[in-house]
């Protein structure tokens, strides 16, 4: 099913993928695009604050102690262009951004179960237990890349991928509803507009979409 090339880390290991074997996320409008932070119908709501999409919310853990960046990228309604507000202001990331940013993607994705439940949820486990791979054009620690003279070769890290196989087996045996409940990271200056970021809670009942007060701002 894949390969793997070991490195001196767990985390940094190459994997090879054949196409026909996986469940391939890489156009949000494919079957199953809604696994991608990319996806548009997933909004989050974290602090009182309502976030377009869960790419919008990594970006924005970037910049804790610059609350005017974090707010202009949660105003992007697009999460491409959320991600590429970010880019002009990326030296001024976090200082310690390259340590804690699996753990900031892992929870971002633990927010979007969180509040998307049963929506986000079926679509994880209607992967069946099948590896999933983020394709990427350029990105082979997040995702994998086709390989040059074979396009049904993916190769890549896949650590979005393999965070999202994570999800799902928490998934699986979460018979109480447990993840309908995410604890802030542990980790200095977990901030969204100066405040410290607090539980996410998904509260029956609750319309996400028609949470239109990116107000707060």
């Amino acid at each position: 099913m894949t390969s793997k090339t070991s490195r001196s880390d767990a985390t940094d290991e190459i994997r090879t993928y054949r196409r026909s074997d996986v469940i391939v996320v890489y156009r949000t409008k494919d079957s199953f695009g809604g696994l991608s932070n990319m996806a548009s119908g997933f909004p989050l709501y974290v602090n009182g604050v309502h976030i377009p999409t869960s790419e919008a919310l990594y970006q924005a853990c970037r910049f804790p102690h610059l609350p005017e960046i974090q707010r202009l990228i949660i105003q992007q309604h697009s999460p491409m262009t959320a991600k590429m507000k970010s880019k002009p202001h990326r030296q001024h990331s976090r200082g310690d951004w390259d340590e804690v940013r699996f753990r900031i993607m892992r929870w971002c994705l633990r927010v979007k179960l969180a509040q998307h439940y049963d929506s986000f949820g079926k679509l994880l486990l209607m992967t069946q237990g099948r590896p999933i791979v983020e394709q990427s054009r350029k990105d082979d620690y997040w995702g994998a890349k086709v390989c040059a003279d074979d396009d049904e070769t993916l190769v890549g890290q896949n650590v979005l991928g393999r965070l999202l196989m994570e999800l799902r087996g928490l998934l699986e045996s979460d018979t109480t509803h447990n993840m309908m409940v995410v604890h802030p990271l542990n980790i200095s200056n977990f901030l969204l507009f100066g405040k410290p970021i607090h539980d996410v809670i998904a509260e029956p009942g609750i319309r996400w979409k028609q949470q239109s007060q990116t107000a707060m701002f």
